[in-house]
């Protein structure tokens, strides 16, 4: 065991496999281990490096394997897939873990606390409870219609439709029953939502980021939370622009032969990304109705591009500008004058 210079360990639910190698980059560690028999195994190892693939339980792991005294390695799935040879197996991801930790210029995801894993799991609940919501509200409108009863856009619209349905008496009994019982599922739908945004909106008081972050246009406290919770470490960016292309705001690159040629925003960011771009239409939908403090450059950019265009460019400046207060600790000041607005224009 003393050889062992590093670890690359390919995790699952019970089964982990262990491929080490020494200084002169020989494999002298190939092992399978049961759950209970890899914490026995580590916990009596010498402190090293170990890579594990960032995936689900691989931030506990990281933790549990650090209070041992190791040195741990999270790396994402895509930088570790280049390194895996011919045939996909356990033995070869957990070498090309172990390659891929090696190289120079590799980029290590961030191993996160057990704090802020529930500050997430508080995000992934709430986003789940308004999908739910909506494909609730979706059907009741779909039901409802087939019975010729209609109602406006907008999910505040859903109740009186449901009231006017249960009130209804030429619709067959089942039908009012089944509409009674989607008028008590919306109901708690709704309720168990405004609990979780609640218990968002007291952790957004009580982060002092988080409050900075809220007051540019655009993100408000729910954007303003979730890009605290979900930005690893600010400073790992080398600038707005990484941080920007990071959430899925810039361009495609298919330049070759010295030929550039952009594509479409990458989409990498998910819920950020759309969260952002949501924001950045609410911002653009209050210039357009005569609200709002009027920026030249935006005025001008929706007179050459289309709104949603707009909104992307838009959302994509405000990523920059958030990257740096949460870099500089800077506060966003309407005015134009503050340090991170001259920076950004």
């Amino acid at each position: 065991m003393e050889q062992i210079s590093r670890i690359g360990m390919d995790t699952s639910k019970h089964i982990f496999q262990l491929h080490g190698v020494n200084t002169a980059e020989e494999p002298v560690l190939r092992k399978k281990l049961r759950r209970k028999e890899m914490v026995a195994f580590f916990e009596k190892l010498r402190p090293m490096v170990i890579a594990i693939e960032a995936c689900g339980g691989s931030h506990h792991w990281a933790r549990l394997l650090q209070s041992f005294g190791h040195d741990v390695k999270l790396i994402a799935p895509q930088y570790v897939k280049p390194y895996v040879k011919r045939g996909k197996n356990d033995a070869a991801d957990a070498e090309a873990l172990c390659e891929a930790m090696s190289r120079p210029a590799m980029r290590f995801v961030p191993v996160k606390t057990a704090e802020q894993q529930a500050a997430l799991m508080l995000v992934g609940l709430r986003d789940r409870l308004i999908r739910n919501h909506v494909q609730l509200a979706n059907a009741i409108r779909g039901y409802a219609a087939e019975f010729g009863l209609t109602a406006a856009k907008g999910m505040c619209k859903i109740e009186p439709l449901l009231d006017r349905a249960a009130a209804d008496e030429t619709l067959p009994a089942l039908a009012r029953e089944l509409f009674a019982f989607h008028a008590g599922e919306y109901a708690q739908l709704q309720e168990q939502l405004e609990k979780v945004e609640a218990k968002l909106m007291v952790w957004h008081r009580a982060d002092e980021c988080s409050r900075r972050l809220a007051q540019i246009p655009g993100i408000g406290p729910i954007g303003a939370s979730m890009l605290v919770m979900k930005t690893p470490t600010p400073e790992a960016f080398r600038s707005a622009r990484h941080f920007a292309a990071w959430l899925g705001l810039t361009p495609k690159d298919h330049s070759t032969a010295g030929k550039v040629r952009p594509g479409v925003i990458t989409r990498a960011g998910e819920a950020l990304r759309s969260v952002l771009v949501v924001g950045a239409t609410a911002v653009i939908r209050q210039i357009r109705y005569g609200r709002g403090a009027l920026s030249p450059w935006l005025v001008d950019l929706l007179k050459r591009k289309a709104p949603k265009l707009a909104a992307v460019a838009l959302a994509n400046k405000i990523a920059r500008i958030a990257w740096k207060l949460m870099v500089s600790g800077q506060t966003y000041r309407a005015n134009g004058r503050s340090p991170a607005m001259a920076w950004a224009a």
